[in-house]
Formats: structure tokens, sequence, C-alpha cells
């Protein structure tokens, strides 16, 4: 499994997990104790599904777990680089509505390091 680390100016971290292969029953255990170390760790996961071929039921309650472990931490996890046939089994249990879904790493990223632009507010009209 790949995985990088990014940083903003503000020292927030994004961790990147690359998983290869499948994510079901019988790497499903493993996978799900790297992800909490992950995010126990960082706080912030992207995961890029672009080398998993096939998820099964045991894969998406590893990632159920990973999601309510970020949360837990007020971290984030987001999915990135689903195949089509992987994506399908997103789609038909409905946890295309549970995870946050992109189409590429670049996204995702963008997604977690929201950037704070502060605006001027109108003062209010002192002739009203």
């Amino acid at each position: 499994m790949e995985e990088k680390t990014q940083i903003t100016r503000d020292g927030l971290r994004v961790h990147v997990l690359k998983p290869v292969g499948r994510l079901d029953i019988t790497s499903a255990w493993q996978f799900r104790l790297k992800l909490q170390n992950c995010i126990a760790e960082y706080q912030h996961v992207v995961l890029n599904l672009a080398q998993v071929q096939f998820i099964d039921s045991s894969g998406l309650t590893a990632l159920v777990a990973g999601i309510r472990d970020a949360d837990k931490v007020k971290g984030s996890l987001r999915l990135c680089n689903i195949n089509p046939v992987a994506r399908l089994v997103f789609e038909v249990t409905m946890m295309d509505t549970v995870f946050e879904i992109f189409d590429d790493e670049a996204q995702a990223l963008a997604a977690s390091f929201p950037v704070a632009v502060e605006r001027e507010q109108p003062s209010p009209n002192p002739a009203e």
C-alpha cells in the first residue's frame, strides 16, 4: 500500500492511502487496522481507490468504521478514484451517499484543505 502525507502552510496534515487489489473478507481486517492507525495519527485521510478492483461487504464495513473513527477525532475520510466496478457497489448499497467521493486525488485533497477566505462584511448603512 502506497502512502504519503500532504501538509499545508498552517500545519494541517492529510494522509493519502492507496490500497491495492481487493478489499474483501481476506484483507478487510488488516486494512481496517491500518486505516484506524492513520486516522489516529493524522485525523484527515484520503483513500485513493484507483488500484482496488473489488470491494465486498467486509471492505465496506472497514470503510464505515473508518468514517466513524474520523468523526470521533473531528477528522475526515474522503474517497477518490473509485473504479467503475467498485463504484457500483457503493451505488447499489447507497454508500455513495455516506462517503465524500471525488473523481481524483487532487479534488479530494482540495476538499481536505479548505481555503479560509476572509471577506469584508458590509457595514450597516447608517442612513437607514
